[in-house]
C-alpha cells in the first residue's frame, strides 16, 4: 500500500500533534518517530511499567498455586497409599487411564470456562472485577482439595469425591483469571506512538509500543514458568511427607496473589466493561452466514432498519470489519489442539512413564520441571539473544515460522518419547508388564529416569516457539476490540486439545504406549506442514491483504 501513496519521509507517525505519555513519562510531540526514523533507527523496547509489573507477579503466584496442585494429580489419582516408607506416593488407586482422563478433563475444564470469564468481564464488570471474582472461587476449590486430602478423608474414600469437586471449581477459577490476566497485563503499555530516544551511548533509536507489548508478554510468560517451577516443591513434599501438605502450601501462595492483586488496585489502569465483543462477534457471525455466507451483509449500513431491529444489531460497520481481521488470526489457531495433545503427555502419560523406571529417590512427577526451567532459561535468550542475532544476519523469523518450529521440537519431542518407551518395555525385570509385583512391591524396570531429559527439553523448547508466539499473536494481530476475546480462542485451543486427548485414551496402557507416541508424532509433524502450506505466505501479509477476507 505504501507503494501506491506518496509520502513525505518527515511526517511523524502519528494523526494529529498532541502531548503524549510513555508509562507516565510526558513526551513532546516533536519526539514522535517521523517515518523516516522509523524505518531507519533501530527499534527498542520501551521500558515495563510498574503497574504491569502487579498483574506480572499476580500471575506468577495463581500459577505456582496451578502447578503446584496439579502437579501431584497424576500420582494421586493412580496409585494407592504407598505400602513402604517413601514408596511410591498415592491416594485413590484408580490407575493409569483414570488418572489420565480426569486429568484432561481438568485441562478442558480450566480452558473452556476462560470463554465465560471473557463475556463476563467485557459485558458487565470489567477484567479487574473479574480476576478478584473468580479469586474467591479458585481459593474455595483449594480448600476443598485440601481437606480431602488428609490422611482420614483417603482412608474414609473421601479423596475421590472431593478431587472432583475440587477440579471444577478451581477450573472455574483458573478459566475465569486466564483469560483476562495477559490482555490486561498488556494494558498497562499506555504508549500508543513510537517516539525517538537517545541513549547513553549517543545511539538514537526509536521506541516501539509493540515491541514494548512483546517485552510484556516475554516477562509474563518468564512469570508463569517461574511460578510453574512449584511442582519441584509440591512433588516432594508429597513423595516424603503427604498430599495435604503439598496442596497447602499452593493454597497460601494464593493468598498472597490475592493481597498483590488488591494492594495494586489503585495502580492499575482498570478499562469499564463496554459490552462482550465475543457476543457480538458470534451475533456478526450467524448474521453472516444467514445472509450468503458475506461479513459485508452484516454490516448495519446493508440492512434495513427492520432488520437491525430484529437481528438486535448493537454493532456498527467498523466492528464488522474488526471480526474480519479477528477470523484471519483465528486461522492461525485452528492448527493448536494436536499440539496441545503433545504437549499434556508431560502432565500424565510421561509421568506414569517415570513411574516405572528407576528414580532413586527423585519423585516421578518432579521430572517434567525440567520443561519449565528450559523457558525460564531460553525465553530471555531468545527474546534477547536469538532473535536479535538472527535479525542482524537479515534472518527475521515471522510468528508462522516460530509457530512451525514449535510443532516441529514437538514431534521430536513424541518421537523421543516413543524410543525411550520401547527401551523401558524391553528392560528388566518386567518388560512390558511395567511395575510388576516383586515381594507383593511394584518395581519398576532396570532404565534412569533421567533418560527423559531430551523429552521435556523438547517440549519447553516447543513452548518458546509456538506457545509464546501464538499468545502474542492473539494479542498484537487481533483488533482492538476482539484482543481479549481472541485471548480466549486461543487459551480455548488447549481444551479443544484436552478433548482431543480422550480418543488416545485407549492406548494409554502397556504395551500400546509406544503406539501413541508415534500416532502423535505422525499428527503434529503432518499439522507443522498445514500450517506452514496453507498460513505460510500470512507472515508477510500486510492489513490490506487480510481486509480480503470475506466469506465465512
Amino acid at each position: 500500500m505504501s507503494d501506491l501513496i506518496p509520502q513525505e519521509e518527515n511526517v511523524p507517525v502519528i494523526d494529529e500533534p498532541t502531548n503524549f505519555t510513555d508509562n507516565n513519562t510526558k513526551l513532546d510531540v516533536k519526539d514522535v518517530a517521523t517515518t523516516e526514523e522509523s524505518n531507519k533507527l533501530r527499534k527498542v523496547s520501551g521500558r515495563v511499567p510498574i503497574a504491569a509489573w502487579f498483574i506480572i507477579i499476580c500471575e506468577l503466584c495463581e500459577r505456582f498455586t496451578y502447578y503446584g496442585v496439579s502437579g501431584p494429580f497424576q500420582n494421586y489419582i493412580q496409585f494407592p497409599p504407598p505400602a513402604e516408607q517413601d514408596g511410591q506416593p498415592g491416594a485413590i488407586g484408580a490407575g493409569q487411564q483414570v488418572a489420565t482422563a480426569l486429568n484432561l478433563f481438568f485441562q478442558f475444564f480450566c480452558f473452556i470456562t476462560s470463554i465465560f470469564g471473557a463475556i463476563l468481564a467485557d459485558q458487565y464488570i470489567g477484567r479487574y472485577n473479574t480476576i478478584l471474582m473468580f479469586c474467591c472461587v479458585y481459593m474455595v476449590g483449594l480448600v476443598i482439595l485440601t481437606l480431602t486430602a488428609i490422611p482420614a478423608a483417603i482412608a474414609a474414600k473421601a479423596s475421590f469425591p472431593g478431587l472432583i469437586i475440587a477440579m471444577v471449581i478451581i477450573g472455574l477459577g483458573t478459566g475465569g483469571i486466564k483469560c483476562n490476566v495477559s490482555p490486561m497485563a498488556a494494558e498497562q503499555n499506555t504508549n500508543t506512538k513510537p517516539y525517538v530516544k537517545t541513549l547513553k551511548s549517543g545511539e538514537k533509536v526509536v521506541v516501539d509500543p509493540e515491541l514494548t507489548t512483546q517485552s510484556i508478554f516475554h516477562w509474563f510468560y518468564l512469570a508463569i514458568n517461574i511460578g510453574g517451577l512449584s511442582p519441584i516443591i509440591t512433588t516432594n513434599i508429597e513423595k516424603y511427607h503427604s498430599f495435604w501438605l503439598a496442596y497447602l502450601i499452593p493454597l497460601l501462595m494464593f493468598c498472597f496473589a490475592i493481597l498483590v492483586l488488591l494492594t495494586g488496585k489503585n495502580k492499575l489502569i482498570k478499562k469499564p466493561p463496554s459490552g462482550s465483543a465475543l457476543l457480538n462477534c458470534f451475533r456478526v457471525i450467524r448474521v453472516a452466514i444467514s445472509h450468503d455466507r458475506s461479513l459485508e451483509n452484516a454490516k448495519p449500513s446493508n440492512m434495513t432498519a427492520d432488520d437491525k431491529v430484529k437481528k438486535r444489531v448493537t454493532w456498527d460497520d467498523d466492528f464488522v470489519d474488526q471480526v474480519r481481521l479477528g477470523l484471519q488470526t483465528i486461522r492461525v489457531f485452528l492448527f493448536f489442539p494436536i499440539y496441545w495433545v503433545c504437549y499434556s503427555q508431560m502432565f500424565n502419560n510421561l509421568i506414569s512413564q517415570a513411574a516405572t523406571m528407576q528414580v532413586d529417590g527423585v519423585p516421578n512427577d518432579v521430572m517434567n520441571n525440567l520443561d519449565t526451567i528450559v523457558l525460564v532459561i531460553f525465553t530471555p535468550l531468545a527474546n534477547y539473544v536469538l532473535y536479535p542475532l538472527l535479525l542482524r544476519c537479515g534472518i527475521s523469523l515471522r510468528p508462522i515460522t516460530k509457530i512451525f518450529i514449535g510443532f516441529m521440537l514437538a514431534c521430536l519431542a513424541m518421537i523421543y518419547a516413543a524410543v525411550l518407551q520401547y527401551f523401558v518395555y524391553h528392560t528388566s525385570p518386567c518388560y512390558s508388564q511395567t511395575l510388576c509385583l516383586i515381594n507383593d512391591v511394584p518395581t519398576p524396570n532396570n532404565i534412569n529416569v533421567w533418560w527423559q531429559s531430551p523429552a521435556y527439553i523438547l517440549i519447553g523448547l516447543s513452548e518458546v516457539f509456538a506457545v509464546i508466539t501464538g499468545l502474542n499473536y492473539a494479542y498484537s494481530k487481533a483488533p482492538e476490540a476482539l484482543r481479549s476475546s481472541v485471548t480466549a480462542i486461543f487459551l480455548l485451543t488447549n481444551a479443544f486439545g484436552s478433548l482431543l486427548g480422550f480418543m488416545f485414551i485407549p492406548l494409554t496402557k502397556d504395551p500400546d504406549l509406544v503406539y501413541l507416541y508415534i500416532t502423535l508424532s505422525i499428527l503434529v509433524f503432518i499439522t507443522g506442514l498445514l500450517l506452514l502450506y496453507f498460513l505460510g505466505g500470512h507472515d508477510d501479509m500486510g492489513e490490506a491483504e487480510n481486509q480480503k477476507v470475506d466469506k465465512i
